[in-house]
């Protein structure tokens, strides 16, 4: 009796690791779509806003996003686009 119920034991904890295997791997399927960047083309002059480049390359240029980053010698306004 006590070799049945070890035995029901492990197949039912083997069944139940096996659903939440399986369950993990759909949840992980969502992928999203991978951004690129580049230099904006309505921005002039030296970036020190984020703020303002953020809101300028969405509205202006129909980016996902805009940041200033360091290039050269000061920081220029970037737009993130999807690929």
């Amino acid at each position: 009796m006590a070799k049945y119920l070890a035995s029901n034991n492990a197949t039912f904890l083997a069944v139940l690791f096996s659903f939440l295997i399986l369950f993990a791997s759909f949840e992980m399927q969502t992928v999203e779509a991978k951004v690129c960047s580049k230099r904006s083309i309505t921005w002039s002059g030296i970036c020190l806003n984020t703020g303002n480049c953020n809101r300028q390359c969405r509205h202006l240029e129909g980016a996902r996003a805009g940041a200033c980053h360091r290039q050269g010698w000061g920081f220029a306004c970037f737009c993130y686009f999807n690929c």
